[in-house]
C-alpha cells in the first residue's frame, strides 16, 4: 500500500478535523473482533494504516485464513487518538476485502464440485478507486483477478464486433497488439466460437450462453481438434446457483462480476480493552 494512498484514504475520512482536541493521547490497547465467520483479507492494509499512525499491531492470522465469529483477528496498542483515527478506515478495508475473499472462496469451492481444475475469475466491474484491493481480495480468496485494466489484454467484445466485424476485429488486434498481450474474443454462439478458434485467438469467452450451449461448444471444438488451442472462459449470468453446472461443461475459466458486485461486507468491530 503506497504512503500516498494511506494519506488519501485518511484525508477522505478525517478531513481537516483536529481529532486530538477531542481524544486524549492516552496509551491503550484495542481488539478487532469478527462479528461473523469468513476468509480474512485486508489484514496487511490494516497493519500498514496503523503503522502509519504509529500504532503497533499483532495477530495470529494472515490474509487468506478462515476465522470464526467472535474471534480477535488483530490486537493493537498505541495512543488512543491515533487508534480511533484509523479505526473506521481499517474496519472498512477488512469488511470489504474479507467479504469479497469469502464469496470468492465459496464460489470456488462450489465450482470445483463440477470441475476440480476450473479457475474462478473476477471482472472489471469494481468500485472506482478501489479496484486493486478488490482484485487482491479475489486472489486471497483463491480466485484469479482477470485483467486489471484495458491495458493488460485485448478483449474483443460485442460492440467491437458490431463496429468492425468478428474477423476484421481479430485481424486488427493481431496486427496492432504487442506479442506479449493475449487476445480474447467474446462470442455468443457456437458458430462464432468455432470461427474465432479457427482464425486463432488465445482465449474465447462464451458470453451469456446456456449451460447446454457451453457444453456443446466445448464438445464441438474437441471434435474439430481446436479445443487444446484456446482457453475457454464462460461468463455472464453465472452465480452460486449454477456455477457448478457451468464448471462441469469443461471450460477452463469462469468469470463473474458477482465476486465484487454481490459480495456482502463482513462485520468487524474495534473495542478498547485496556
Amino acid at each position: 500500500m503506497l504512503l500516498s494512498e494511506i494519506e488519501h484514504f485518511l484525508a477522505e475520512d478525517i478531513g481537516y478535523e483536529d481529532y486530538e482536541l477531542f481524544v486524549p493521547p492516552k496509551e491503550c490497547t484495542a481488539e478487532i473482533i469478527a462479528k461473523e465467520a469468513g476468509i480474512l483479507a485486508g489484514l496487511e492494509e490494516a497493519s500498514q494504516i496503523f503503522a502509519y499512525l504509529g500504532v503497533q499491531t499483532a495477530t495470529k492470522f494472515k490474509d487468506g485464513d478462515a476465522f470464526a465469529a467472535e474471534e480477535v483477528v488483530m490486537r493493537v496498542q498505541g495512543k488512543a487518538h491515533k487508534i480511533l483515527k484509523g479505526e473506521r478506515l481499517v474496519l472498512n478495508f477488512l469488511s470489504r476485502m474479507s467479504g469479497i475473499a469469502t464469496l470468492t472462496r465459496t464460489f470456488l469451492n462450489e465450482a470445483r464440485k463440477g470441475n476440480p481444475s476450473v479457475r474462478i475469475a473476477g471482472t472489471r466491474k469494481t468500485t472506482p478507486g478501489f479496484r486493486k484491493y478488490e482484485k487482491k481480495a479475489i486472489i486471497i480468496g483463491g480466485g484469479d483477478p482477470h485483467r486489471f485494466g484495458l491495458f493488460e489484454a485485448v478483449i474483443i467484445k460485442d460492440n467491437h464486433i458490431k463496429i468492425m466485424g468478428l474477423e476484421n476485429a481479430i485481424r486488427v488486434a493481431k496486427e496492432r497488439a504487442s506479442f506479449s498481450k493475449k487476445i480474447e474474443v467474446e462470442v455468443e454462439s457456437v458458430e462464432d466460437a468455432i470461427k474465432a478458434a479457427e482464425i486463432g485467438v488465445d482465449i474465447i469467452m462464451l458470453d451469456n450462453m446456456s449451460v447446454e450451449d457451453v457444453r456443446r461448444c466445448v464438445q464441438t471444438l474437441e471434435e474439430r481438434g481446436l479445443r487444446d488451442k484456446v482457453i475457454l472462459e464462460a461468463s455472464g449470468g453465472i452465480d452460486l446457483s449454477n456455477v457448478r453446472d457451468y464448471a462441469a461443461t469443461g471450460v477452463d475459466v469462469i468469470s463473474s462480476s458477482t465476486l465484487t458486485l454481490n459480495a456482502k461486507s463482513l462485520g468487524f468491530s474495534l473495542e478498547i480493552v485496556e
